[in-house]
């Protein structure tokens, strides 16, 4: 989701997927594969979040366990912040 006139970028991240720290687990079958998709995506997210940022956005990553009503809040709260500027 991106807020664009605000330069505010929210992406939404699955544990398994993006490799949450709390959440991750071990592929039981092809695990080599998995490991090596996994460690891509988070070197993906890295040098998005960068290029980002370079670019004067502000990058706010959610994981998927997240509460929902917190991870809005704290989007609307950042939204609203760069507002007001």
């Amino acid at each position: 989701m991106v807020f664009t006139r605000v330069k505010v970028a929210v992406f939404l991240d699955g544990c398994f997927w993006h490799g949450c720290p709390e959440h991750h687990t071990k592929s039981a079958t092809n695990a080599g594969y998995w490991a090596e998709k996994v460690r891509r995506n988070r070197e993906r997210d890295e040098e998005t979040n960068r290029l980002l940022t370079e670019q004067g956005w502000q990058v706010i990553r959610v994981w998927e366990h997240e509460d929902p009503t917190i991870a809005a809040e704290h989007v609307a709260e950042l939204v609203k912040s760069r507002q007001d500027r």
